[in-house]
């Protein structure tokens, strides 16, 4: 079955709430990402994520290496917030799962958050530029008003609709900011 989640646009199909999986990879030794985009294949479509090479290369690297490593299939977006931020890459799908190693890359001081931008989850006491493998797409109409903490991936530059569908499934402060339905990353595919 599948459930129209925007107006005509995009469609989410009904999947099972996956298995938390543990993931202990080790850190990529890249610098740079060696391709120019990830495509994300979802319950609600897909989305393709153009990596950014310049701003934040080794973020961007190891976004790269955790889709070659399958580390987001089958995991969930497990926060999505209106007009703010759609999230995913917890292999656990609690909000506190990772890829068993983190990374930090300095985020430059004029960076904006606006949206399609996809950045890095981190929690509030790791240093600014840190990440694993949870990353958040904004959503926000102009500029998600975000300090200069998160590093950048890179951008969504095909299949906006599908963000925007995941995003019409938030269910708000009583379900703590998860989706009213289960949405998953099927798998997540490096091109280019």
């Amino acid at each position: 079955t599948t459930t129209a989640a925007t107006e005509g646009e995009a469609t989410c199909e009904e999947v099972s709430e996956p298995e938390p999986k543990e993931l202990k990879l080790k850190a990529p030794t890249a610098k740079a990402p060696t391709a120019s985009t990830v495509v994300f294949d979802t319950s609600c479509g897909s989305f393709t994520v153009a990596l950014d090479d310049e701003s934040m290369p080794k973020t961007a690297a190891s976004f790269q290496y955790l889709a070659e490593q399958g580390a987001d299939d089958g995991t969930p977006y497990h926060r999505v917030i209106t007009d703010f931020v759609v999230q995913g890459g917890d292999p656990l799908g609690t909000g506190i799962g990772d890829a068993g190693y983190s990374i930090t890359e300095p985020v430059p001081p004029d960076t904006s958050y606006t949206s399609g931008i996809v950045a890095m989850a981190k929690t509030a006491a790791e240093p600014p530029g840190t990440s694993s493998s949870q990353f958040f797409i904004v959503t926000a109409p102009a500029d998600a008003a975000l300090p200069p903490d998160y590093a950048v991936v890179g951008e969504v530059t095909e299949g906006f609709e599908t963000v925007e569908a995941i995003e019409a499934l938030a269910g708000g402060p009583e379900l703590e900011d998860r989706p009213t339905q289960t949405v998953i990353t099927e798998s997540a595919t490096v091109e280019g």
